[in-house]
């Protein structure tokens, strides 16, 4: 079932999310709900919160197929290296996008859906969907990142978000 986005205005987005201590049906729905909310609007990624729910949860996809999902509860970088700019947007910041300084490689440390120990690795535009994604769960927008002006608008059709 596809979630409402809630938009950078929502003071929600703000707010630090809290640890999952259990897959249960609620989060599994979750989970489900945001995948589908994420591909829905061609998103690259989504946080729990944009979607109204202050847990740990991020689902990724960076793929150009859609096909490779990443769904990571109670995310936590381990490791980064190296610096790369890229041009990112966000669902929940519509029409805008902007240049960030991230980290080049990363390795994040999570849950799977069924709550085991994973080890993720990124490099370019998965370490920076990462990135972003994780941000969210802090109460961090890219535009918090963005370099200086170089916020701009664009056509929405046109745009791909994180």
């Amino acid at each position: 079932m596809f979630r409402k986005i809630i938009l950078n205005s929502n003071p929600i987005l703000r707010k630090k999310c809290k640890a999952v201590n259990k897959i249960d049906p609620e989060i599994r729905k979750l989970i489900a709900d945001m995948e589908d909310t994420m591909y829905e609007n061609n998103g690259a990624g989504l946080a729990a919160i944009q979607v109204g729910v202050l847990k740990r949860v991020i689902v990724v996809d960076t793929s150009i197929d859609k096909n490779e999902l990443l769904i990571l509860i109670n995310p936590k970088i381990i490791e980064k290296k190296g610096q790369i700019i890229w041009q990112e947007a966000c669902l929940s910041v519509p029409g805008f996008e902007g240049t960030v300084k991230r980290y080049d490689y990363i390795k994040v440390k999570a849950k799977d859906k069924q709550f085991k120990d994973i080890i993720v690795e990124g490099e370019g535009y998965l370490a920076v969907a990462l990135q972003h994604e994780i941000d969210h769960l802090d109460g961090i927008l890219y535009i918090d990142r963005v370099e200086d002006d170089t916020l701009k608008s664009v056509n929405a059709e046109d745009e791909h978000a994180i």
